[in-house]
């Protein structure tokens, strides 16, 4: 499912998307399609860019606080403006990787790439999902955890612990499972401290 698209960054793996509404597609995603957390992937129809995950989100109203000139309530049908949609929701996307393209496995880390402007943002399925976990061999790799903890923002431990809590079912091999469960089970003991302080 489209999202949106990218429209700015604030370093290199640090982007910013601008969510589609109803005036710009037919079918605007919801709320729970861009949820703290959710894998999401840039790519064109020309080339995959990279895989990315939302740490944050802000919503853009520029009538908030507006002092100046307002619409009467029942404006004339002949003269009224066009309405102009200005509230924007934005979300916040760390990049962690991409999906190799022959083999469908993730190389996860930094892209080298610098994704463009208006590139389109696409939920990733839960296969997707998986497969951007599993390493050539199959087995279950979790490396971008210290680029979250870096680039992740203020959530950053809340981050990875909902993102363990999420792919540890999709995994079928009960060892693969019990690794993923550790190291989350280690982080909540950590937060849990931290918040202790």
């Amino acid at each position: 499912m489209r999202l949106g698209k990218v429209v700015r960054s604030n370093n290199h793996c640090d982007y910013v998307v601008q969510v589609d509404d109803v005036l710009e597609v037919k079918n605007p995603p919801a709320p729970d399609d861009y949820g703290f957390g959710s894998f999401v992937k840039l790519e064109s129809e020309q080339r995959h860019w990279a895989v990315g995950l939302v740490y944050n989100t802000q919503l853009v109203n520029p009538m908030f606080l507006n002092s100046g000139p307002r619409l009467s309530s029942e404006p004339n049908p002949y003269f009224s403006p066009d309405l102009q949609n200005e509230v924007r929701t934005l979300l916040s996307v760390v990049l962690i990787g991409a999906l190799d393209g022959q083999h469908g496995y993730g190389n996860q880390g930094i892209p080298r790439v610098v994704v463009p402007v208006n590139t389109p943002v696409f939920r990733m399925s839960q296969e997707e999902v998986l497969r951007f976990h599993q390493d050539p061999q199959g087995q279950t790799q979790f490396s971008y955890y210290g680029l979250l903890l870096s680039s992740g923002g203020n959530f950053a431990d809340h981050l990875i612990y909902q993102v363990l809590n999420d792919i540890t079912p999709m995994f079928g091999d009960p060892a693969q499972q019990r690794a993923l469960q550790i190291l989350s089970k280690e982080l909540s003991w950590k937060m849990t401290m931290g918040a202790m302080r």
